[in-house]
């Protein structure tokens, strides 16, 4: 089984733009109302749908209104990361930070009101 997590949304270009100048992801398949991206390495997809296009189903209507969501994307080495996005002027949600489970993560948040949460996981010090 594989999944694709699809987001509904007016913001194409922003979103194509934002996803693979800041996070590197890849074009598998665009249209005038349907992009699909995928991460470097090609481990996962995420599709971007246009509200309202005539050829879907009543049901792949609505936009998404931008809460109650986020992407974890884990990555080898989350300070280059992290310095990457500031110096292109992405403001950071939350800071850089390493918690007490071991993560060293901080957050963004897409052109559609999506929370990222960049990590790299690691067992917690002394484990």
């Amino acid at each position: 089984m594989k999944m694709n997590a699809g987001v509904i949304t007016a913001k194409l270009a922003e979103t194509k733009a934002f996803y693979t100048e800041v996070l590197h992801f890849g074009v598998t398949f665009e249209n005038e109302f349907y992009l699909l991206l995928h991460t470097p390495g090609d481990q996962a997809e995420i599709s971007f749908l246009l509200p309202e296009h005539a050829s879907q189903q009543a049901l792949f209507h609505k936009p998404f209104t931008g809460q109650g969501m986020y992407l974890t994307l884990e990555v080898d080495d989350v300070d280059q990361l992290y310095r990457d996005i500031r110096e292109k002027g992405i403001p950071v949600q939350v800071a850089l930070r390493d918690e007490p489970w071991g993560d060293r993560h901080f957050a963004i948040v897409d052109p559609n009101g999506i929370a990222i949460d960049l990590v790299r996981y690691r067992a917690p010090d002394g484990e």
